[in-house]
């Protein structure tokens, strides 16, 4: 009888372990989606909920794992190992060790959001995108130089907020985005028709 109740004690801290663990790892994987903080005040209980549950679970993993050993505990470790692993993955993605080194970034900020344009050496181009409530998003993109003119291969942005091609003006600080009816670029700095220019590596942009 005792060792009955024994296996399912063991098969519900199991079952707590691997519902934690996947809703931990669901929440860590939103981060790509709007941002943690976003879902954690969409779905405050339920985050809050697999929360508890995780912590509460790896600790008794730690403290079994201690005074058991490894084999009692090995599904519980495997489930919380993998949350670790998704969050040492998803701080990797996010750092700049995989990432071909910075040329030039640039700042646009409205009432709610602050986009970031961040080129790289490589040819590829990111825009930040941080908003309201902790909304957080990163879009990807690539570019070459033509011209005066920085042309997206791909855009950075999944609708018309940027254009196809973009201004570079080095002697202004800016990067304009918007054109007048003769489809010529705006070069006069208005609201919202450019990004401040934080960071240029001017040789790379032969403006030396």
């Amino acid at each position: 009888m005792m060792e009955g109740t024994s296996k399912g004690k063991d098969t519900g801290l199991n079952i707590s372990a691997i519902v934690g663990s996947l809703g931990m790892i669901a929440w860590l994987i939103s981060d790509f989606y709007g941002g943690m903080i976003i879902h954690l005040f969409s779905y405050f209980y339920a985050i809050a909920f697999i929360v508890v549950l995780y912590f509460s679970s790896l600790a008794e993993t730690l403290i079994n794992w201690l005074k058991r050993g490894v084999k009692y505990v090995k599904v519980r470790v495997i489930f919380h190992s993998a949350v670790l692993l998704v969050f040492l993955a998803i701080n990797i993605h996010n750092s700049e060790i995989l990432r071909s080194e910075r040329v030039m970034t640039a700042t646009l900020k409205d009432d709610l959001f602050h986009y970031t344009l961040v080129f790289r050496k490589n040819g590829k181009v990111e825009t930040h995108e941080n908003g309201f409530l902790g909304y957080s998003q990163t879009h990807f993109g690539k570019y070459h130089l033509e011209e005066g003119l920085i042309i997206f291969d791909e855009k950075p942005y999944d609708n018309e907020f940027l254009p196809n091609s973009v201004f570079l003006d080095r002697n202004q600080g800016a990067i304009f985005i918007t054109k007048d009816s003769s489809n010529t670029f705006v070069t006069e700095k208005s609201w919202l028709n450019h990004f401040d220019i934080d960071f240029i590596d001017t040789a790379f942009f032969h403006l030396d």
